[in-house]
């Protein structure tokens, strides 16, 4: 029953790609404590990973909607940018001694961040559930022109934070783990409570599998899909923050940067069918793992960078082709054991 539970191949995946690394990469496994904190391969690629897995997170219930958000990353740089902008971080002498100070205090710059990657959300959800239009034409509106807004806000500069709380969001250590961590799991925790203790997953599935039944039955499908697209940005908006607090800046430019592609990528590997209905929240953080684990063997074996995207097109392409109809049945006809038939 394991072997064709949905979590079976994104688990065999990772475990190929760690086994890998066991192999080529020495000392891979080694943890130790410095200072209070723990160190390790494995610690850096989980907080590495977190950004994106906040984003496939989201991305999940898009898709499970048989929708797709390909403004994510723009969302990334918005949210981050208005932090950086707002914080700041001027330089003030307290008895001789040289202090920085929040242009605004934070908790104000993380909720006016936090509000604009909603208000994204709400403009993705508007134009999919109130228009109608297609998810990838709307949220590639957002894509260009949420990065472009981005840039205008910094004049294509790159905005430098001097505020030091603001970075414990990204960089801090919180019982020897990176905060990061906990914050993924709050969110992991609280979206898995909400998909299998109340009716929204069974809603959410019910939209993606058949939306006209399910409006017919009595959902209320374009509150729904509003939803989804608000929480997808919700996801994005506190990846943007925490990539900003790792790398004290915003780079409009390049934050969260074809972020939408991997996320899109982290969901798919976990067993989430691109279309639509059921969705596993467990295998898109397992995909995220597998992505950042795969980008972290590439380097470490003395790879190429480019081959990083070579790969993750190979994998892409595979994904897809295994999740056609035609593939399914040809697979069916080729391997009628594992189907529990028999050959003809």
């Amino acid at each position: 029953m394991f072997v064709h539970h949905p979590i079976f191949r994104p688990l065999a995946a990772l475990a190929i790609l760690l086994l890998i690394d066991l192999i080529m990469v020495p000392g891979f496994f080694h943890l130790e404590i410095k200072d209070g904190h723990l160190y390790g391969s494995l610690i850096d690629i989980a907080n590495r990973a977190a950004p994106l897995i906040l984003a496939a997170i989201g991305m999940t219930l898009v898709i499970a909607t048989r929708g797709i958000d390909i403004s994510v990353g723009a969302t990334v740089a918005i949210s981050g940018t208005v932090a950086a902008m707002l914080v700041g971080g001027t330089m003030v002498m307290n008895n001789g001694t040289p202090e920085y100070v929040a242009n605004t205090p934070m908790w104000i710059a993380l909720a006016v961040a936090m509000g604009a990657a909603l208000l994204c959300g709400a403009w993705n959800g508007a134009l999919v559930a109130g228009l109608g239009l297609q998810p990838i034409v709307a949220t590639l509106i957002l894509m260009v022109a949420g990065r472009g807004l981005a840039q205008l806000l910094t004049d294509g500069q790159i905005v430098t934070v001097y505020y030091q709380p603001f970075f414990f969001l990204g960089s801090g250590y919180l019982f020897g783990l990176p905060f990061s961590l906990y914050i993924v799991a709050a969110v992991f925790v609280v979206t898995a409570l909400l998909m299998r203790k109340t009716a929204l997953g069974l809603f959410i599935q019910s939209v993606g599998i058949n939306p006209v039944a399910a409006r017919l039955a009595g959902l209320k499908t374009a509150v729904l899909i509003f939803f989804v697209y608000v929480f997808c940005s919700a996801c994005a908006g506190v990846a943007g923050l925490m990539i900003t607090s790792n790398i004290k800046s915003a780079d409009a430019n390049n934050a969260g940067l074809l972020l939408e592609l991997d996320a899109i990528l982290a969901v798919t590997l976990g067993g989430t069918s691109l279309a639509g209905g059921k969705f596993n929240l467990a295998g898109s953080v397992i995909g995220a793992l597998i992505i950042q684990t795969l980008t972290y063997t590439i380097y470490s074996i003395g790879l190429p960078p480019e081959v990083n995207m070579v790969v993750k097109s190979v994998v892409v392409f595979v994904i897809c082709v295994s999740q056609s109809a035609e593939f399914k049945t040809m697979w069916r006809r080729a391997f009628p054991a594992a189907r529990g038939g028999k050959a003809q």
